[in-house]
């Protein structure tokens, strides 16, 4: 009984970068295909589109060699990320106080389907 796998996943977790920066640069790969995402990740500026662009590396690479799907055929169908634990520390401040610093993470998903 082999179903017809038609999409393939991969997941970062614990990216340190917040949920909110990488949400841009997933924003402008959605719906693309891979080839055209690759090149979009190339030339963006943001320091999450290397993080993205391993993700996505790791999701084609999970669609050829566990599904044998065909990578010219590869669109980006599902790409978000959420929120992982944040790290509390603490910033010295005037008159013997302390302000909270949020060192932010998140978890990127990428899904690559077949069209």
């Amino acid at each position: 009984m082999a179903e017809n796998v038609t999409s393939a996943k991969a997941t970062a977790k614990m990216v340190r970068i917040s949920a909110r920066k990488v949400r841009l640069v997933l924003d402008t790969i959605r719906n693309k295909t891979v080839a055209e995402a690759f090149a979009i990740l190339k030339f963006t500026p943001n320091g999450a589109a290397s993080d993205v662009e391993k993700v996505l590396k790791s999701a084609v690479a999970n669609a050829e060699n566990n599904f044998d799907l065909d990578r010219a055929s590869l669109v980006v169908s599902e790409a978000f990320a959420n929120e992982g634990p944040t790290l509390k520390r603490f910033r010295p401040r005037a008159k013997g106080s302390a302000s909270p610093i949020n060192k932010r993470t998140s978890h990127i998903t990428v899904v690559v389907t077949e069209k």
